[in-house]
């Protein structure tokens, strides 16, 4: 296959540069919106002692080398969480940040190894507050680039339009006939996994002898749920099972769920919301969970910020959310491919390198 053009070529910049030009413009569109609100915006170290604890994200290694020549382990991140939960723990209240996250094994369409997410966090407010963020973020962002519509493989979704919300449980009964209840326990501590695994193959899907409960719930998530939402208008997919939300607080009504929602738009999961879990010692034996799932599936772990479990001691009641810039400035411009609204893509190694 021929490589295309690069980015920096006249022709190929051309093209671009509209986009780009209306990502400028909702990043401080953005910048102003939580200004107006008396957030702060703070600049989270790249550098970090563990790129994040969940299982099937990857980060970068790398090291840090002293004066004395002494190198020690670091990781670019996967997300600012980690700092700016620190933050939070120092006493500030509103905070947001757009960094530069990184993530390994990820490319494609929607995916990038370097991209840029848009983080902000409410001391002492509930997450629904953050669904309202969400509705006022995608709406400005399409005032900003000139978009009626969002926008993605012939799918559509109108900004302005209040989200639909949908809890995980009633979108499973209405995209795959599944009741996912039915292999969860009262009280949240155990799953069935066979239980699960007949419902996802009555579903037409397929269960690999070795997949656990959390695989089963990913791919029937990601075959029938995800590209059924956020369509007509953005979806808020709340109310996630417990055991799928890492860093989320258990919900005060029913401990099979968790206070977690995600912001679809086309068929595009854009954003990631919590109510911030603060208890260290439960937080430890999630990460210990997810570093267990990953020596299992990948052969490898990662270490524990143990300055992070400290700081999470003397964290306020808050709640956050993540969200990809990159994938709302696509849905907004209609592009293709997450390289069409990044000023410099990172490279590609199958193309080769040139000495």
């Amino acid at each position: 296959m021929k490589p295309p053009s690069p980015y920096w070529s006249k022709d190929r910049h051309a093209d671009r540069r509209p986009r780009l030009l209306a990502r400028a413009r909702i990043i401080g569109a953005l910048r102003h919106y939580f200004e107006r609100q008396g957030f702060v915006e703070v600049e989270p170290a790249i550098l970090q002692a563990s790129p994040g604890n969940e299982a099937h994200l990857h980060g970068f290694a790398t090291e840090i080398i002293g004066s004395d020549g002494a190198a020690g382990k670091a990781f670019l991140h996967t997300s600012p969480e980690f700092a700016m939960k620190k933050l939070l723990a120092a006493g500030e209240e509103r905070i947001f940040a757009f960094s530069r996250v990184f993530r390994n094994r990820e490319r494609g369409a929607l995916h990038a190894p370097e991209f840029t997410m848009l983080e902000w966090y409410r001391a002492g407010a509930d997450y629904e507050a953050l669904m309202d963020d969400c509705a006022e973020i995608i709406a400005i962002a399409a005032g900003e680039a000139g978009a009626r519509n969002l926008r993605f493989r012939g799918r559509d979704a109108d900004p302005f339009v209040q989200p639909e919300r949908l809890s995980v449980r009633d979108a499973f009964l209405r995209h795959a006939g599944i009741d996912l209840f039915e292999s969860l326990t009262m009280d949240g501590g155990t799953a069935d996994r066979a239980r699960i695994a007949a419902q996802a193959v009555a579903a037409g899907l397929r269960v690999a002898p070795d997949d656990n409960w959390s695989d089963i719930f990913s791919r029937i998530l990601s075959e029938k749920i995800e590209p059924a939402l956020g369509l007509g208008r953005a979806t808020v997919l709340c109310e996630y099972p417990a055991r799928e939300a890492a860093l989320a607080r258990v919900n005060a009504r029913d401990c099979r769920l968790a206070d977690r929602f995600e912001l679809y738009a086309c068929g595009v999961e854009l954003a990631n919301a919590f109510g911030e879990l603060t208890d260290s010692a439960e937080q430890r034996r999630r990460f210990e969970e997810e570093m267990s799932e990953k020596q299992r599936v990948y052969g490898e772990t990662y270490p524990i910020d143990e300055d992070f479990l400290a700081a999470l001691d003397h964290m306020p009641a808050a709640s956050g959310a993540a969200l990809g810039l990159d994938r709302l400035v696509m849905l907004t411009c209609g592009a293709e491919r997450i390289e069409d609204v990044q000023w410099t893509p990172v490279f590609d190694p199958s193309w080769g390198v040139k000495a």
